[in-house]
């Protein structure tokens, strides 16, 4: 790949928000660490003790999926993907106004949209144990 195509890899994925994207599992490994501190019924004169194990967390975060570890592999994805030509009108779309309201809702329409498939799957769930159910039974004790 060329200098180009990597810069312009870079700049799609700066404009797409890439480096946030780790954002949400830090969050959610902050909530463990809350909930297990709760759990615990710690005093808050406790609390430097959660403080440090989340900045422990989060090293171990960042070692893993952090911005700076990832960045190049995101870059190699995006430029094996995508040509050069094809990351600039994708810079080009985002760049615009739709493109901006694109990167703004899409998270919240993702979001929505995994809660409706949720809650539109749960009355299937029974209907699938069961099925597993009755399968298992038609398969015999030795189907393991």
């Amino acid at each position: 790949m060329t200098a180009s195509h990597n810069a312009a890899a870079e700049k799609f994925l700066t404009l797409a928000n890439a480096d946030k994207q780790g954002t949400q599992v830090y969050m959610q490994v902050h909530q463990m660490f809350t909930q297990r501190f709760e759990q615990a019924k710690v005093p808050p004169s406790k609390n430097q003790v959660l403080d440090s194990y989340r900045a422990q967390a989060d090293a171990a975060l960042d070692n893993a999926i952090g911005w700076k570890k990832i960045k190049p592999k995101m870059v190699d994805l995006y430029t094996a993907t995508f040509t050069e030509d094809e990351l600039s009108e994708l810079i080009k779309f985002y760049e615009s106004p739709l493109g901006k309201k694109v990167l703004r809702e899409m998270p919240k329409v993702t979001q929505q949209s995994a809660q409706l498939t949720q809650q539109s799957l749960e009355p299937a769930v029974p209907v699938v144990n069961k099925l597993l159910e009755n399968m298992a039974k038609e398969l015999g004790p030795n189907a393991d």
